[in-house]
């Protein structure tokens, strides 16, 4: 992709806001599209619209939320990046079923005064569940508008009591080749690892997700926890977490190691 400074660009060379919009729309005729092809081909193992999993209770309503229409169910869960299962997009609808989210621990380390082996469940309780629509994007012309379910991550950095040297938090997905088959490719170096200054981190629209459509996680979504940080690309909300910690510098994360450039 050839990205050009603004002196270099000619008026007769800038996408109209009309041809932007039906641009945009049909993307997402598109999205539709294909996620109901996948649905009808994929034998999906949490059923239609989510009805074997899990019900999440006492949901409040999220002042942060967008107006925008959401995506469906079909949408959100069959057309997914979680290379852990496949790079395809419809391969984590379909090998995901292998992943056991319960029960599930995330280790909190590093710089911060209360640190332990913590029961995902054990984590998010007592706390009150919000229902947050976001855009989520992967790329200019892919994105989503997902009601994601969670707790803001300001919550649990509170609980583990982080010390004045840390300045980032790493978080680390599972790395089980046994659960994950996508983990036998090359295509990126395992675990996956991503990070966020603490100033991100604590800002009120990040978020924990456990949920969403008012049910738990499906595991090709990240469950049963995953990190949403709706103002950053998809890759920045960090699925299956298993590892969190508070550290002075900031985290190699995968995709620096992968594309340095």
């Amino acid at each position: 992709m050839l990205i050009k400074n603004n002196p270099d660009i000619k008026s007769s060379e800038i996408t109209t806001e009309e041809d932007y919009l039906n641009r945009r729309k049909f993307i997402k005729f598109s999205l539709a599209t294909v996620g109901g092809m996948a649905l009808k081909s994929t034998a999906l193992f949490a059923g239609e619209n989510g009805s074997d999993l899990a019900e999440l209770k006492n949901i409040k309503k999220s002042k942060f939320s967008t107006t925008e229409e959401k995506n469906s169910w079909e949408n959100v869960t069959t057309y997914n990046n979680f290379y852990e299962f496949g790079t395809g997009k419809e391969e984590p609808a379909e090998n995901a079923h292998t992943l056991k989210p319960k029960p599930w621990k995330v280790q909190i380390s590093g710089h911060c005064n209360k640190p332990g082996n913590y029961d995902a469940d054990e984590l998010i309780k007592n706390n009150q569940l919000e229902e947050r629509i976001y855009r989520l994007r992967c790329v200019e012309a892919w994105s989503m508008v997902i009601p994601w379910i969670g707790i803001p991550l300001k919550t649990i950095i509170d609980k583990a009591a982080p010390t004045s040297k840390a300045k980032f938090i790493e978080f680390t997905t599972l790395d089980d080749p046994k659960q994950m088959p996508g983990l036998s490719s090359y295509v990126l170096q395992w675990p996956y690892i991503e990070g966020l200054r603490m100033d991100e981190a604590m800002n009120p629209l990040t978020i924990l997700a456990v949920g969403l459509y008012g049910r738990v996680l499906p595991n090709q979504n990240g469950a049963p926890i995953r990190l949403v940080v709706p103002w950053k690309y998809g890759f920045k909300s960090i699925k299956s977490i298993v590892k969190i910690r508070f550290v002075e510098k900031r985290p190699i994360n995968t995709w620096n190691i992968a594309a340095p450039r």
